[in-house]
């Protein structure tokens, strides 16, 4: 597990052996959800909708970081 941001109460994760789409984790103290890295695209679970917005900004302006990481931590996908 890396962390690629920590905001003041969540943060957002790639995990290694992983398959399917590349996605990012974000876990704050009351919810947990799996975000694609191509489109900031909900895939599972629940986030607070400003919590969401802000994954999504963070996506758009760190996507290739966050898509080689993905790639790197899962390289059989």
């Amino acid at each position: 597990m890396t962390t690629l941001h920590r905001s003041r109460n969540w943060k957002i994760e790639v995990f290694g052996r992983e398959h399917g789409i590349p996605h990012v984790h974000v876990t704050g103290p009351e919810f947990r959800a799996t975000v694609r890295i191509d489109s900031g695209e909900l895939i599972a679970g629940k986030l607070p909708a400003a919590t969401l917005k802000e994954v999504r900004w963070w996506l758009n302006h760190h996507r290739e970081l966050a898509l080689n990481l993905w790639k790197e931590r899962n390289p059989r996908n």
